[in-house]
Protein backbone atom coordinates (compact mmCIF):
# COMPACT_ATOMS: atom_id res chain seq x y z
CA UNK A 1 0.00 0.00 0.00
CA UNK A 2 2.78 2.39 0.95
CA UNK A 3 4.59 1.61 -2.30
CA UNK A 4 1.41 2.35 -4.26
CA UNK A 5 0.99 5.73 -2.48
CA UNK A 6 4.63 6.62 -3.11
CA UNK A 7 4.25 5.66 -6.77
CA UNK A 8 1.10 7.77 -7.10
CA UNK A 9 2.82 10.71 -5.37
CA UNK A 10 5.82 10.41 -7.66
CA UNK A 11 3.52 10.28 -10.69
CA UNK A 12 1.61 13.37 -9.51
CA UNK A 13 4.86 15.25 -8.90
CA UNK A 14 6.07 14.34 -12.37
CA UNK A 15 2.75 15.41 -13.87
CA UNK A 16 2.84 18.79 -12.09
CA UNK A 17 6.45 19.22 -13.15
CA UNK A 18 5.51 18.55 -16.75
CA UNK A 19 2.66 21.08 -16.58
CA UNK A 20 4.98 23.69 -15.09
CA UNK A 21 7.58 22.98 -17.75
CA UNK A 22 4.95 23.26 -20.48
CA UNK A 23 3.69 26.58 -19.09
CA UNK A 24 7.22 27.94 -18.97
CA UNK A 25 7.62 27.10 -22.66
CA UNK A 26 4.81 29.47 -23.69
CA UNK A 27 5.29 33.22 -23.74
CA UNK A 28 1.86 34.82 -23.35
CA UNK A 29 1.73 38.19 -25.07
CA UNK A 30 -0.98 40.82 -25.51
CA UNK A 31 -1.48 44.46 -26.47
CA UNK A 32 -3.72 47.33 -25.47
CA UNK A 33 -6.77 47.20 -27.79
CA UNK A 34 -6.18 50.57 -29.44
CA UNK A 35 -7.18 49.14 -32.83
CA UNK A 36 -9.58 46.46 -34.03
CA UNK A 37 -8.73 42.96 -32.68
CA UNK A 38 -8.21 41.55 -36.18
CA UNK A 39 -5.71 44.31 -36.94
CA UNK A 40 -3.79 43.73 -33.71
CA UNK A 41 -3.51 40.01 -34.51
CA UNK A 42 -2.44 40.70 -38.12
CA UNK A 43 0.30 43.05 -36.94
CA UNK A 44 1.55 40.64 -34.29
CA UNK A 45 1.64 37.36 -36.26
CA UNK A 46 5.03 37.83 -38.03
CA UNK A 47 6.56 39.30 -34.88
CA UNK A 48 5.31 36.34 -32.85
CA UNK A 49 6.85 33.90 -35.33
CA UNK A 50 10.15 35.79 -35.20
CA UNK A 51 10.17 35.72 -31.39
CA UNK A 52 9.48 31.98 -31.41
CA UNK A 53 12.56 31.46 -33.58
CA UNK A 54 14.74 33.71 -31.45
CA UNK A 55 13.56 32.41 -28.06
CA UNK A 56 13.06 28.75 -28.91
CA UNK A 57 9.62 28.72 -27.31
CA UNK A 58 5.97 29.07 -28.26
CA UNK A 59 4.61 32.63 -28.33
CA UNK A 60 0.86 33.01 -27.89
CA UNK A 61 -1.10 36.21 -28.50
CA UNK A 62 -3.90 36.69 -25.95
CA UNK A 63 -6.56 39.25 -26.96
CA UNK A 64 -8.04 41.40 -24.19
CA UNK A 65 -11.35 43.25 -23.97
CA UNK A 66 -10.08 46.64 -22.83
CA UNK A 67 -7.12 48.59 -21.43
CA UNK A 68 -7.73 47.73 -17.74
CA UNK A 69 -7.73 44.03 -18.67
CA UNK A 70 -4.11 44.30 -19.87
CA UNK A 71 -3.07 46.01 -16.65
CA UNK A 72 -4.78 43.37 -14.51
CA UNK A 73 -3.42 40.42 -16.55
CA UNK A 74 0.18 41.65 -16.29
CA UNK A 75 -0.20 42.46 -12.61
CA UNK A 76 -1.49 38.95 -11.86
CA UNK A 77 1.12 37.14 -14.01
CA UNK A 78 -1.48 35.89 -16.50
CA UNK A 79 0.50 37.67 -19.22
CA UNK A 80 4.27 37.66 -19.67
CA UNK A 81 4.58 40.65 -21.98
CA UNK A 82 2.38 43.34 -23.47
CA UNK A 83 2.47 46.27 -25.87
CA UNK A 84 1.45 49.21 -23.70
CA UNK A 85 0.83 52.89 -24.07
CA UNK A 86 2.77 55.16 -21.75
CA UNK A 87 -0.19 55.65 -19.40
CA UNK A 88 -0.99 51.92 -19.30
CA UNK A 89 2.65 51.27 -18.44
CA UNK A 90 2.46 53.79 -15.58
CA UNK A 91 -0.67 52.04 -14.29
CA UNK A 92 1.00 48.60 -14.43
CA UNK A 93 4.19 49.89 -12.84
CA UNK A 94 2.31 51.53 -9.96
CA UNK A 95 0.14 48.44 -9.47
CA UNK A 96 3.04 45.94 -9.47
CA UNK A 97 6.07 48.00 -8.53
CA UNK A 98 8.28 45.88 -10.77
CA UNK A 99 6.96 45.75 -14.36
CA UNK A 100 9.90 46.26 -16.73
CA UNK A 101 9.73 48.30 -19.96
CA UNK A 102 12.15 46.61 -22.36
CA UNK A 103 12.05 48.46 -25.68
CA UNK A 104 10.19 51.15 -27.54
CA UNK A 105 10.08 52.20 -31.16
CA UNK A 106 12.49 54.95 -32.03
CA UNK A 107 9.64 57.41 -32.62
CA UNK A 108 8.07 56.66 -29.23
CA UNK A 109 10.61 58.95 -27.61
CA UNK A 110 9.06 61.80 -29.64
CA UNK A 111 5.43 60.77 -30.03
CA UNK A 112 2.53 63.07 -30.89
CA UNK A 113 -1.26 63.07 -31.25
CA UNK A 114 -3.22 64.57 -34.12
CA UNK A 115 -6.40 66.64 -33.80
CA UNK A 116 -8.67 65.99 -36.77
CA UNK A 117 -11.95 67.29 -38.18
CA UNK A 118 -14.21 66.96 -41.20
CA UNK A 119 -15.82 70.33 -40.49
CA UNK A 120 -14.38 72.87 -42.98
CA UNK A 121 -15.03 75.71 -40.53
CA UNK A 122 -12.68 74.21 -37.91
CA UNK A 123 -9.11 75.48 -38.19
CA UNK A 124 -8.13 75.32 -34.51
CA UNK A 125 -9.36 74.13 -31.12
CA UNK A 126 -10.92 77.57 -30.65
CA UNK A 127 -13.28 76.76 -33.55
CA UNK A 128 -14.42 73.59 -31.74
CA UNK A 129 -15.70 75.42 -28.67
CA UNK A 130 -19.30 74.35 -28.03
CA UNK A 131 -19.05 71.52 -30.57
CA UNK A 132 -18.75 67.74 -30.19
CA UNK A 133 -15.43 65.97 -29.67
CA UNK A 134 -14.09 62.40 -29.42
CA UNK A 135 -11.21 60.89 -27.51
CA UNK A 136 -10.17 57.24 -27.96
CA UNK A 137 -10.12 55.03 -24.87
CA UNK A 138 -10.14 56.89 -21.58
CA UNK A 139 -6.97 54.91 -20.70
CA UNK A 140 -5.17 55.79 -23.94
CA UNK A 141 -2.00 57.86 -23.63
CA UNK A 142 -2.15 59.32 -27.14
CA UNK A 143 -5.91 59.19 -27.61
CA UNK A 144 -6.92 60.79 -24.31
CA UNK A 145 -4.41 61.47 -21.52
CA UNK A 146 -1.75 63.58 -23.25
CA UNK A 147 -4.11 65.55 -25.53
CA UNK A 148 -6.25 66.33 -22.47
CA UNK A 149 -3.12 67.33 -20.51
CA UNK A 150 -2.01 69.77 -23.23
CA UNK A 151 -5.52 71.19 -23.52
CA UNK A 152 -5.66 71.76 -19.76
CA UNK A 153 -2.31 73.57 -19.94
CA UNK A 154 -3.91 75.87 -22.53
CA UNK A 155 -6.85 76.54 -20.24
CA UNK A 156 -9.26 74.19 -22.03
CA UNK A 157 -11.26 71.87 -19.79
CA UNK A 158 -12.88 69.44 -22.25
CA UNK A 159 -16.00 68.73 -20.19
CA UNK A 160 -17.04 72.39 -20.19
CA UNK A 161 -15.38 73.45 -23.47
CA UNK A 162 -17.14 70.99 -25.78
CA UNK A 163 -20.91 70.48 -25.97
CA UNK A 164 -20.44 66.72 -25.79
CA UNK A 165 -17.49 64.33 -25.37
CA UNK A 166 -17.43 60.77 -26.64
CA UNK A 167 -14.92 57.96 -26.13
CA UNK A 168 -14.62 55.85 -29.28
CA UNK A 169 -12.47 53.17 -27.63
CA UNK A 170 -9.80 53.04 -30.36
CA UNK A 171 -7.84 55.37 -32.66
CA UNK A 172 -9.26 54.00 -35.91
CA UNK A 173 -12.76 54.31 -34.46
CA UNK A 174 -12.11 57.99 -33.66
CA UNK A 175 -11.15 58.64 -37.28
CA UNK A 176 -14.30 56.83 -38.43
CA UNK A 177 -16.47 58.89 -36.09
CA UNK A 178 -15.00 62.15 -37.41
CA UNK A 179 -15.28 61.10 -41.05
CA UNK A 180 -18.91 60.03 -40.57
CA UNK A 181 -19.78 63.35 -38.90
CA UNK A 182 -20.65 61.68 -35.61
CA UNK A 183 -18.45 64.30 -33.89
CA UNK A 184 -17.02 67.63 -35.06
CA UNK A 185 -13.48 66.82 -34.00
CA UNK A 186 -11.33 64.16 -32.42
CA UNK A 187 -7.81 63.22 -31.46
CA UNK A 188 -5.80 60.08 -32.20
CA UNK A 189 -2.23 58.86 -32.21
CA UNK A 190 -0.03 60.11 -35.03
CA UNK A 191 1.17 56.66 -36.02
CA UNK A 192 -2.32 55.25 -36.54
CA UNK A 193 -3.35 58.39 -38.44
CA UNK A 194 -0.41 57.98 -40.83
CA UNK A 195 -1.25 54.28 -41.29
CA UNK A 196 -4.93 55.00 -42.02
CA UNK A 197 -3.96 57.63 -44.58
CA UNK A 198 -1.39 55.33 -46.25
CA UNK A 199 -3.96 52.51 -46.44
CA UNK A 200 -6.62 54.80 -47.91
CA UNK A 201 -8.91 54.12 -44.95
CA UNK A 202 -9.57 57.80 -44.33
CA UNK A 203 -10.68 60.35 -46.93
CA UNK A 204 -8.14 63.18 -46.66
CA UNK A 205 -10.26 65.31 -48.98
CA UNK A 206 -12.74 65.35 -46.13
CA UNK A 207 -10.84 64.72 -42.89
CA UNK A 208 -7.97 67.07 -42.04
CA UNK A 209 -5.36 67.40 -39.30
CA UNK A 210 -5.68 70.87 -37.80
CA UNK A 211 -3.29 70.60 -34.82
CA UNK A 212 -0.54 68.40 -33.38
CA UNK A 213 0.43 68.04 -29.71
CA UNK A 214 3.94 68.62 -28.34
CA UNK A 215 6.06 65.45 -28.21
CA UNK A 216 6.00 62.94 -25.34
CA UNK A 217 7.10 59.34 -24.59
CA UNK A 218 4.52 56.72 -25.42
CA UNK A 219 4.39 53.03 -26.37
CA UNK A 220 6.68 50.25 -25.15
CA UNK A 221 6.94 46.49 -24.80
CA UNK A 222 6.76 45.64 -21.10
CA UNK A 223 7.32 42.34 -19.29
CA UNK A 224 5.99 41.34 -15.89
CA UNK A 225 8.53 41.89 -13.13
CA UNK A 226 8.46 38.22 -12.13
CA UNK A 227 9.56 37.01 -15.57
CA UNK A 228 12.88 35.13 -15.66
CA UNK A 229 15.52 37.88 -16.13
CA UNK A 230 17.44 35.69 -18.60
CA UNK A 231 14.32 35.35 -20.76
CA UNK A 232 13.58 39.07 -20.47
CA UNK A 233 17.09 39.85 -21.72
CA UNK A 234 16.68 37.43 -24.65
CA UNK A 235 13.42 39.14 -25.60
CA UNK A 236 15.07 42.56 -25.47
CA UNK A 237 17.97 41.40 -27.64
CA UNK A 238 15.54 39.90 -30.16
CA UNK A 239 13.79 43.26 -30.57
CA UNK A 240 17.05 45.19 -30.79
CA UNK A 241 18.32 42.75 -33.43
CA UNK A 242 15.50 43.61 -35.86
CA UNK A 243 17.37 45.19 -38.77
CA UNK A 244 15.52 47.28 -41.39
CA UNK A 245 18.20 46.26 -43.92
CA UNK A 246 16.94 42.67 -43.63
CA UNK A 247 13.78 42.30 -45.80
CA UNK A 248 12.14 39.84 -43.39
CA UNK A 249 12.90 42.09 -40.42
CA UNK A 250 11.69 45.17 -42.30
CA UNK A 251 8.32 43.52 -42.93
CA UNK A 252 7.98 42.96 -39.18
CA UNK A 253 9.07 46.51 -38.37
CA UNK A 254 6.69 47.97 -40.95
CA UNK A 255 3.74 46.18 -39.36
CA UNK A 256 4.81 47.64 -36.01
CA UNK A 257 5.13 51.09 -37.64
CA UNK A 258 8.73 51.08 -36.41
CA UNK A 259 11.97 52.16 -38.03
CA UNK A 260 13.75 50.17 -35.32
CA UNK A 261 13.44 49.35 -31.61
CA UNK A 262 15.58 50.98 -28.92
CA UNK A 263 15.98 50.33 -25.19
CA UNK A 264 13.80 52.21 -22.74
CA UNK A 265 13.50 52.63 -18.96
CA UNK A 266 10.85 53.49 -16.34
CA UNK A 267 12.16 57.04 -15.87
CA UNK A 268 11.11 57.90 -19.44
CA UNK A 269 7.46 57.79 -18.38
CA UNK A 270 7.65 60.12 -15.40
CA UNK A 271 6.15 62.93 -17.50
CA UNK A 272 3.14 60.75 -18.30
CA UNK A 273 2.69 59.91 -14.63
CA UNK A 274 2.76 63.64 -13.83
CA UNK A 275 0.20 64.30 -16.57
CA UNK A 276 -2.08 61.56 -15.24
CA UNK A 277 -1.90 62.98 -11.72
CA UNK A 278 -2.62 66.48 -13.04
CA UNK A 279 -5.69 65.08 -14.80
CA UNK A 280 -6.70 63.31 -11.56
CA UNK A 281 -6.51 59.90 -13.27
CA UNK A 282 -4.18 58.37 -10.66
CA UNK A 283 -5.02 58.17 -6.97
Amino acid sequence: MLKRILALTAGLTLSLSALTSHAADVLKVSAIPDEAPTELLRKFKPLGEYLEQQLGMKVEFVPVADYPAVVEALATDRLDMAWLGGFTFVQVRLKTGNAIPLVQREQDAQFTSKFITANPDVKSLADLKGKTFAFGSISSTSGSLMPRYFMLKDGIKPESYFSRIGYSGAHDATAAWVQAGKVDGGVLNASVWDKLVAAGKVDTNKVKVFATTPAYYDYNWTVRGTLDPVLAEKIKKAFLALDPANPQHKAILDLQAASRFIETKPENYKGIEDAARAADLLK
